[in-house]
């Protein structure tokens, strides 16, 4: 199991930060996103991303300004993504942790890099949509 975290804080109200990255239909945003499928209102979504590729996420928290967190899977990988909101001095901060194991063997040795980019490209596409 590979696991990666990222931190950061916006200068903007929790509020907003918490409804660019819960929101399933304002995703365009995301540059490596194609579209989101709502599969169960709350619970269950489908994301594409520009390549075709699929995965499915099932809620399991959804505490807001405070705590997101969903199980993901496709056909490389499964894995587990909790997303921590908190505000201090008029800035909201953000601590998203992800803990995926890949299903390929020889996709383990990558899944670390992997994880660590995507998390680079959604910080720089969130503070895009934020500022």
């Amino acid at each position: 199991m590979a696991t990666a975290s990222i931190k950061c804080s916006f200068s903007c109200e929790v509020e907003k930060v918490w409804n660019a990255v819960v929101s399933l239909e304002d995703y365009k945003w995301r540059s490596g996103l194609e579209k989101i499928e709502i599969l169960e209102v709350e619970k269950k979504f489908v994301e594409y991303t520009v390549d075709g590729y699929q995965t499915i996420f099932t809620i399991t928290a959804f505490e807001p300004f405070d705590k997101y967190e969903f199980d993901m899977e496709n056909g490389n990988m499964s894995g587990h993504w909790t997303g921590l909101f908190s505000t201090n001095g008029g800035k909201t901060y953000i601590d998203f942790t992800e803990e995926v194991t890949a299903k390929k063997w020889w996709m383990k040795p990558f899944v670390g890099i992997y994880l660590r980019k995507q998390q680079v490209m959604y910080i720089e596409d969130l503070k895009r949509v934020l500022e």
